[in-house]
């Protein structure tokens, strides 16, 4: 596939059809992306995917194989085809910085433009936000439980191998030191790290042989994988190996804070002061948490972090909130279902803070506020006549991250189930 054009639901392109057809295919409009609610009942969001969005929007036309897929299928009819064949975004996109926390109904995207333009990117953009927003949310929370010990991303032979790049990029958008993965390395310069598997051990007939070559090819510095056999036999092994000067080991197995803290007394009595304690082996945020106490000095993070730490979407919806009436004014829609109701209107968010703490979202409705000194306004411009004004760096999302959640309560950190650190206040002119 050479274009994201088809990363997406036969029905936006039928509504598209019956659009052009009735004649309000061109009527301007405005989307919008929000969660509303928190999966999880976690106490708050971090916004990511942003920067890969921007780098997919200009990809987003029709090749003639999309077209022809397209026709052959009868997905659509000729006429939206000729359509489709020179489709252009041509419309505006502000949202949060990358990196961002959010809360239940956050306008975290704003897309304005002609119906069928923005109909055309409402699942790419919900697909793109959702995944990367929620590996970015759970790895912020691993992140905080791990303190100033770092993580490592390892999560790649637990996802999609496209997804596995993207999880790398939105846990080190959240505070990840690094990751296993060199595709993520490569595309996004994050620094990329790994140890050694059992099978490297056994492969050997001893296991001293094994940490021979690994120290033989990578210095004393390189990190041992220890339990294969028996973790007090293989910390021995290692340190007579590679010496005092030995970097770390990895401990992958059995009750990790007593193993840490055995490994830690045989260390230092074996004189290795220095060498570090890794820890895997099906890390959350929750016994990366229980590890605090224990002498760790860094955890590799997989499975559950490139699942969302069994939140695997960030719950993004994207719906119309204002469209231009016949005279060409923007009157604000809103769906009124059980359970799923959006609040109509073009929207002006910002963050309240009061000594540098965040204690509200105030959401203006149909109006742009004049600035005050108590807040902090949150909607970037992206996008204008079709044109990317510029993509935020990873660097510069990941240090926005550190920043939005600084401002955060203390409540927000914690792990435990919750409501919203924030609470969203609407403003109407």
């Amino acid at each position: 596939m050479t274009t994201p054009a088809l990363l997406t639901d036969h029905y936006e392109l039928t509504m598209v059809e019956a659009a052009r057809r009735s004649g309000a295919a061109d009527r301007r409009c405005v989307f919008e992306v929000f969660a509303r609610s928190l999966p999880g009942r976690r106490r708050y969001g971090v916004l990511a995917g942003v920067g890969r969005l921007l780098e997919l929007l200009p990809q987003m036309r029709f090749d003639p194989d999309a077209l022809d897929f397209l026709a052959s299928s009868g997905v659509v009819d000729a006429a939206t085809c000729e359509w489709l064949a020179s489709y252009k975004f041509a419309g505006s996109i502000d949202g949060y910085a990358e990196g961002e926390t959010y809360f239940p109904h956050s306008p975290v995207l704003v897309v304005e433009g002609s119906f069928a333009e923005c109909t055309v990117l409402e699942t790419l953009i919900l697909s793109v936000l959702n995944h990367d927003s929620a590996v970015a949310t759970a790895a912020a929370r691993m992140v905080c439980a791990a303190g100033d010990r770092p993580c490592i991303e390892m999560g790649s032979r637990r996802t999609h191998e496209e997804a596995a790049v993207a999880s790398a990029r939105a846990a080190f958008l959240a505070g990840f030191a690094a990751t296993s993965n060199l595709a993520a390395g490569s595309r996004y310069g994050i620094p990329t790290a790994g140890t050694a598997a059992h099978a490297f051990t056994l492969l050997h007939d001893e296991e001293r042989e094994a940490f021979a070559a690994q120290v033989d090819a990578l210095g004393d510095d390189t990190t041992l994988l220890v339990d294969t056999y028996d973790v007090e036999r293989g910390i021995r092994t290692a340190v007579e190996v590679a010496g005092p000067s030995l970097g770390a080991i990895r401990l992958d197995s059995g009750d990790l804070p007593s193993q840490a803290r055995a490994a830690r007394a045989l260390l230092d009595e074996l004189g290795a002061t220095n060498t570090r304690i890794v820890v895997t082996s099906d890390l959350d945020e929750s016994s990366i948490a229980g590890l605090a106490a224990a002498p760790v000095d860094g955890y590799g993070v997989g499975t559950s972090l490139v699942t969302g730490s069994g939140v695997p979407t960030a719950g993004f919806v994207y719906k119309m909130v204002a469209r231009c009436d016949g005279d060409d004014r923007l009157v604000a829609v809103q769906k009124k279902s059980t359970g799923k109701g959006s609040i109509g209107g073009r929207k002006w968010p910002a963050r309240v803070l009061r000594n540098g703490v965040a204690t509200g979202e105030r959401v203006y409705v149909d109006h742009q506020p004049a600035p005050r000194d108590d807040e902090r306004p949150l909607l970037t411009a992206y996008v204008r006549s079709g044109k990317v004004l510029e993509v935020p760096s990873l660097v510069e999302a990941r240090e926005h991250c550190r920043r939005s959640r600084a401002e955060l309560p203390d409540e927000a950190m914690k792990l435990s189930a919750g409501d919203p650190a924030l609470d969203v206040d609407y403003v109407r002119a």
